[in-house]
């Protein structure tokens, strides 16, 4: 699904969408999944978590403040969206920085039924088996088109890997996304509000490449848009959460600024 229709099944539907996600950034993941025209709820706890998600039409895990009762709340969670069939998009932040971090984005991926992977270069890399540099939950080396590419063959699903390009691939299937500005870099939680918009995407339209794609191509056209008027990241983040409402309520001509193509090589 294209951005211009999926913002308009956004717009329509208002679908739940239920966060795990870390205390770092969860006030912007709020933010952007409500200026994307979704409605968003951060329920962590394990005694409610099932009948939230029952709720809801989408759920997105971010591992970036990890705990043993969160990853029981992400599983409890997990199980009942895969019950409902409504998709799980995963935001292994940190994978490879500590073994904790490696092997519960493993285990998730193997105990839970996954729609799509999102995270950053060195991230990806990690998952795929490959060679990565990972500091803290920043991204210092790794070759975010093969990453995907690899990542979502081993995995069997839709993997998203962000940087200066983002590639989004089903392991068949590479698409480039280079919309885009430095200045979202300079914001704590761009990457867990980029997959936040994965999320909204995926309750109405799935999560195959192209929808995947054209998420991140919609969150890094507002990016683009909103550095024009911004003098830094402190004055950039309202202007962008600005933006993506903009285009989420007139997203009439937006595909016409959007790049995704098929990824060469």
């Amino acid at each position: 699904m294209k951005a211009e229709e999926a913002l308009l099944e956004i717009s329509s539907q208002k679908p739940l969408v239920h966060h795990l996600t870390n205390y770092v950034t969860v006030n912007l993941v709020a933010n952007t999944t409500l200026s994307s025209g979704a409605l968003p709820v951060m329920a962590h706890a394990r005694e409610e978590v099932v009948e939230m998600v029952s709720l809801a039409s989408a759920l997105v895990v971010n591992i970036g403040t990890l705990h043993p009762t969160f990853v029981e709340a992400v599983l409890l969670a997990g199980n009942r969206a895969n019950e409902r069939g409504i998709p799980v998009v995963l935001d292994p932040v940190g994978a490879g920085a500590t073994s904790f971090r490696t092997q519960t984005a493993e285990r998730l991926l193997s105990e839970l039924a996954i729609s799509a992977v999102c995270g950053n270069a060195g991230e990806i890399s990690t998952l795929a088996g490959l060679a990565a540099e990972v500091r803290g939950v920043e991204s210092l080396a790794g070759d975010a088109k093969e990453a995907a590419r690899k990542a979502a063959g081993a995995l069997g699903v839709t993997v998203a890997a962000t940087g200066e390009t983002d590639y989004v691939s089903d392991g068949e299937r590479t698409l480039a996304v280079s919309n885009g500005h430095p200045l979202m870099g300079r914001v704590v939680g761009s990457g867990c509000a980029s997959t936040a918009v994965v999320g909204c995407f995926a309750a109405v339209g799935g999560a195959d490449a192209e929808t995947v794609a054209h998420a991140l191509a919609y969150f890094g056209r507002a990016g683009e848009v909103a550095a024009g008027g911004a003098g830094g990241g402190g004055t950039f983040e309202p202007l962008f959460l600005d933006t993506l409402a903009t285009f989420a309520g007139n997203p009439d001509g937006l595909e016409d600024s959007l790049r995704v193509e098929e990824a060469s090589g």
